[in-house]
């Protein structure tokens, strides 16, 4: 799970994300850190649509290479 630290580092900075919900990349969602709880994390997407995430996906910068989440 993502700290309270990181994500207040994301919103801070206003830096695009990519959260990886699984082993497609096609069906990762790509915004900036709006706000969270200890469940959910919102995230603003370019077409300025609001979608709340579980927080334990993979939260990472957009910049930085792909990482696959662990399969359970």
């Amino acid at each position: 799970m993502i700290s309270d630290e990181q994500l207040d580092a994301y919103r801070i900075s206003g830096e695009k994300i990519r959260v990886v919900r699984d082993a497609l990349e096609t069906n990762d969602i790509r915004g900036i850190v709006l706000a969270w709880d200890d469940q959910q994390v919102m995230v603003r997407r370019p077409n300025k649509r609001v979608v709340k995430l579980d927080r334990n996906y993979v939260y990472q910068p957009v910049k930085e290479p792909r990482r696959v989440p662990e399969q359970n």
